[in-house]
C-alpha cells in the first residue's frame, strides 16, 4: 500500500481523537452565589487533562508523519501495527474524560489516573513497536537508506517515554496528581526539538 493512503487514514483518526478531547470541556453550572471565575477554576482537572492529552496527540501526529515519510511502501505487518497504534490514540479522549471527571472526587481517582497513564503507556508501546519494525526489521522498505547507528538513535528517542509512563501508571495507586505531573513532563520532553522522533 502507498504510504499516502496510510498517512491520510491515520491523520483522520488522529484529528478526530484530538477534536473529541475538547468535548469534555463544558461551561460550568453555577451553584447558588458562586462566581463564574470560581466555577471555571474548579474545573482545572479538565483543562490540565485536555492540555496534556492534546499536546501528546499532537506530538504523536508529528512523529508519526516523520516515521511514515521514511517509507517507500507499507506492507501488511506495518498496516496492522499502525492500526494498533491508532486504536490506542482513539482511546485517549475516553481516558482523558475519565481522569478529568474523577481527579477531584473522593473515590475512583486512582483507577482513573491508572487508566489515563496506562493508555499513554499502551500508545507509546504501540508507537515504539511500529517504529522498531520499520527501522530494524523492514529497513529495506525505507525511502532512503539510514545507517544502523542512526536508526538505533531514532528508536532510542522513541522508547524514552516508556519508563516514565510505566512509573506514572504504577504511581496512580499512590497519587493521581503525581501521575498527571509525570504525563505532563513526558509531553513537555517530547515537545522539545531535541527529543523528537524525527
Amino acid at each position: 500500500m502507498s504510504t499516502g493512503r496510510l498517512e491520510s487514514f491515520s491523520d483522520g483518526v488522529i484529528a478526530v481523537a484530538a477534536t473529541l478531547l475538547v468535548l469534555n470541556i463544558t461551561p460550568p453550572l453555577l451553584k447558588g452565589h458562586e462566581s463564574l471565575l470560581h466555577a471555571l477554576l474548579q474545573q482545572w482537572p479538565k483543562y490540565a487533562a485536555y492540555a496534556i492529552s492534546f499536546v501528546t496527540i499532537g506530538i504523536i501526529w508529528i512523529n508519526h508523519h516523520a516515521m511514515i515519510s521514511r517509507l517507500r511502501v507499507a506492507d501488511h505487518p506495518i498496516l496492522i501495527l499502525n492500526l494498533l497504534l491508532l486504536l490506542w490514540i482513539a482511546v485517549l479522549p475516553f481516558a482523558t474524560s475519565l481522569l478529568a471527571a474523577y481527579l477531584k472526587e473522593g473515590h475512583g481517582q486512582n483507577l482513573a489516573a491508572g487508566v489515563y497513564a496506562g493508555s499513554f503507556l499502551a500508545m507509546s508501546i504501540a508507537f515504539a513497536s511500529l517504529n522498531r519494525h520499520i527501522l530494524l526489521r523492514k529497513s529495506h522498505l525505507l525511502e532512503v537508506e539510514l545507517p544502523p547507528e542512526l536508526r538505533r538513535r531514532i528508536l532510542l528517542r522513541t522508547i524514552t517515554g516508556l519508563a516514565p509512563y510505566t512509573v506514572a501508571t504504577a504511581l496512580a495507586v499512590v497519587s493521581p496528581y503525581v501521575t498527571l505531573a509525570i504525563c505532563a513532563a513526558v509531553a513537555v520532553f517530547y515537545a522539545l526539538p531535541i527529543a523528537s522522533g524525527v
